[in-house]
């Protein structure tokens, strides 16, 4: 069985390989560098998507862990992801954070149901413009939801999440501008810029948010803080607790569970894809969806928020020299640890840093070089960007990301239609003496399908073959060089016979694999009504013996039908 369809964790693989001091070394740097990139990122994602700077926490903490822990990559890093502030947001506003939580939990269940069944391969049949507009989408969204933040802006009610309710709003209250907000969210975002620019190697994002905290705190700016809007951060993880089971809410959040496990699935297994082709490593996408399952469930008993493998710090991770999933496992126990010790400093961070941080999240997420390359490449890959993206904007995600793949689904079919090839088989010329039997003049015609013959090709490759049975006595078809036979094209074939039989014409299939010449004869073409032979050469030769010719075959090239 291949290592994708296992069910066995990393983790388990690393350990028989043998574990020693010096491993143990490299994933604890790993893991230290990972947790300093997800602590203020797990903050910001909570209170973009409508929670609490402690719920980021505990998602990385506790999604973090067992997603390593029992995860069928090396070097996935679990925890909030910013894909999901749109969903979980929406579902904080619509059934509160108790429905959120339920959602969650479900999702967890709905994820680790997909890694039993064996149906992790499938979730990575999206196309890659479904997958570049709805992340550009996301990060549209992500920015527009902190412009309140970035500017200080006073509203005088809650915030739309629409973003066409949101953005007349937002006008309105720009006259609320607080200079010192604005001038923090923009040193923010240049710090970050210019650490990693200047110092690639160092945690910027943590840099930029300690040196604006500070700046808070030692000019005592008037600026929104953590604390001074959610409270206390707690010091402790905690005590595990099931939400209300209320059948209710558990029907009317299930939509927002299965948006929150198509979206983390699709998120996990592309970041498990970047780990594979960073480190030549492969992963087991059925066991890494399993673990995604058990990892949210537990992230919502702890009071935290769905959790999914994420590109960015997996990259970091990898990067970092990462050996085995005890990195990813350690990053989440160092967060813990910072949370227990430093929780009075990480309630003195600025929104406005938080803001910022998001902000060139956001920015990273817009693919711009894939966006303009699909728009060079393809205008109908464009265009399947494109509507991904504005339904993500306009619509909903979920909707956006069906939408995207129905039609990426539709131009693969349409592409693949135009492939498939129906040649006729010359040999004037090519025998001294020439031997008749093969030209479009003579009573055998031989046809040759090359590429896939499926649905999307059947009826144009139908029309060819009535075509030609309408002036031969016999008809070869020759399946050797068709890469894929469907069921439409063999009920075309079912059709051709039983034309050809009403016109007195013979047909014989010929270069049919056993599982194909099995598919002829469930539907019925078998002798008399048609005659099966293994190769071009035996199904002509064949076909002269019916007709009373004995002319031997001679060689044959392909040339193409109009």
């Amino acid at each position: 069985m291949p290592y994708s369809d296992r069910l066995v964790p990393a983790l388990y693989a690393v350990l028989r390989e043998g574990y020693g001091v010096d491993h143990l070394k490299r994933d604890a740097i790993a893991g230290l560098t990972v947790a300093i990139v997800a602590v203020p990122l797990s903050m910001a994602i909570a209170i973009a998507s409508g929670g609490t700077p402690a719920m980021g926490l505990y998602t990385a903490i506790i999604g973090g862990f067992f997603i390593s822990a029992l995860g069928g990559s090396r070097f996935q890093i679990g925890g909030p992801a910013g894909a999901f502030i749109v969903l979980v947001a929406a579902t904080v506003h619509d059934h509160g954070i108790a429905g959120m939580v339920m959602a969650t939990m479900l999702a967890g269940v709905i994820m680790g149901a997909i890694g039993l069944l064996r149906l992790g391969s499938y979730i990575k049949f999206i196309p890659y413009p479904v997958t570049v507009g709805f992340t550009a989408g996301i990060g549209t969204i992500i920015f527009a939801s902190q412009i309140k933040d970035l500017l200080g802006l006073t509203l005088n009610g809650p915030e739309p999440g629409p973003i066409l309710e949101k953005l007349p709003v937002i006008w309105q209250a720009l006259p609320t501008v607080n200079p010192v907000t604005v001038a923090l969210a923009a040193g923010t975002i240049a710090l970050i810029l210019g650490v990693k620019h200047w110092a690639p190697r160092l945690p910027n994002l943590l840099i930029a948010v300690a040196v604006t905290t500070l700046a808070v705190n030692l000019f005592d700016l008037d600026t929104p803080t953590i604390v001074s809007t959610f409270g206390a951060v707690p010091a402790m993880l905690p005590a595990p607790s099931l939400p209300p089971l209320d059948w209710g809410l558990m029907i009317a959040v299930l939509p927002n569970a299965v948006g929150f496990a198509l979206l983390g699935s699709i998120e996990a297994l592309l970041s498990a894809v970047v780990a594979d082709g960073m480190s030549g490593r492969r992963h087991s996408s059925n066991m890494e969806l399993l673990a995604q399952g058990v990892a949210n469930i537990m992230s919502g008993l702890m009071g935290g928020m769905v959790a999914t493998g994420t590109i960015a710090r997996t990259a970091t991770n990898v990067r970092a020299n990462a050996h085995s999933p005890v990195a990813g496992m350690l990053h989440a126990l160092f967060i813990l640890v910072f949370m227990m010790l430093a929780s009075p400093l990480v309630g003195m961070v600025p929104l406005a840093a938080l803001a910022g941080v998001l902000a060139t999240v956001a920015w990273n997420m817009i693919e711009r070089h894939a966006i303009a390359t699909l728009f060079r490449s393809s205008r109908a890959d464009a265009a399947v960007l494109m509507v991904t993206l504005l339904l993500t904007v306009f619509r909903d995600l979920t909707e956006a990301i069906v939408v995207g793949f129905a039609l990426g689904s539709v131009l693969f079919i349409h592409r693949m239609s135009k492939a498939a090839e129906v040649s006729m088989v010359e040999a004037d010329g090519l025998d001294d003496p020439p031997v008749p039997g093969l030209s479009r003049s003579d009573e055998i015609m031989v046809y040759r399908i090359r590429g896939a013959f499926f649905f999307g090709a059947a009826a144009s490759v139908g029309a060819v073959l009535e075509r030609i049975a309408d002036t031969h006595r016999a008809l070869v078809v020759d399946f050797a060089d068709a890469a894929l036979v469907d069921s439409t094209a063999i009920h075309t074939v079912e059709g051709l016979v039983r034309s050809a039989r009403r016109k007195g014409v013979l047909v014989v299939l010929t270069g049919a694999s056993a599982d194909l010449q099995a598919q002829f004869r469930a539907h019925d073409l078998r002798p008399p009504e048609v005659e099966i032979e293994g190769s071009l050469q035996q199904g002509v030769a064949r076909a002269r013996a019916l007709l009373g010719r004995d002319a031997p075959l001679p060689g044959a090239s392909a040339a193409p039908v109009s």
